[in-house]
């Protein structure tokens, strides 16, 4: 159950790239990298709450939307004043991915060791 949204992650992601080969101007490549970025965040962030037993379709899929939004945001206000505030952005979402990560791994492990530990 906790697998889902990965799987339609990649999902989407194999049907994107296979059916619509559309290519992302220049331009707009930090916008789409941030959006994805924030997009995995949700989905790590979706996962680990499905483990955790304290997931909430309304809280998911709004911080699916609005932490892209708000990151495409702060990445457009920087390039309009000169700054480049999509770095920001980056490191906090790619901290938030690799503490969902991390902790889900913990959980899966700890799941396993209880697991052997039961069966001995």
């Amino acid at each position: 159950m906790a697998f889902v949204p990965l799987l339609f992650a990649g999902a989407g992601f194999a049907v994107g790239t296979f059916f619509f080969p559309y290519t992302i101007p220049p331009t707009l490549a930090p916008y789409f990298s941030l959006a994805a970025l924030a997009c995995l965040d949700a989905i790590c962030g979706g996962v680990r709450a499905g483990v955790e037993g304290k997931f909430h379709r309304d809280i998911f899929l709004s911080g699916f939307f609005i932490n892209s939004l708000i990151a495409g945001g702060l990445a457009y206000a920087g390039d309009r004043i000169g700054v480049d505030l999509y770095l920001a952005a980056i490191v906090v979402l790619g901290w938030r991915v690799f503490t969902n990560l991390s902790l889900l791994r913990r959980y899966f492990l700890t799941q396993s060791q209880l697991a052997k530990g039961t069966r001995e």
